[in-house]
């Protein structure tokens, strides 16, 4: 990959990675869940807001392994 590739790449993986943050921020209702993780989640009385706060923590996940991944 081109130097020029490559930071491109790291660039969009953090826009995705403050992206899902945000969204987990959102369906959760506080940044609980940056330091309890799935648990926080876990936690959510309300089925539709779980689901998505799901979503979010898998998202944020696979941008977080493919960042440790290309460093």
């Amino acid at each position: 990959m081109a130097v020029a590739q490559l930071k491109n790449l790291k660039r969009r993986l953090q826009l995705l990675s403050d992206e899902a943050e945000q969204g987990l921020t959102r369906s959760c209702g506080h940044e609980l869940w940056k330091s309890v993780g799935p648990d926080a989640i876990d936690g959510l009385e309300d089925p539709a807001r779980r689901a998505e706060a799901n979503y979010w923590y898998g998202q944020w996940n696979v941008v977080r392994e493919l960042q440790e991944a290309f460093g």
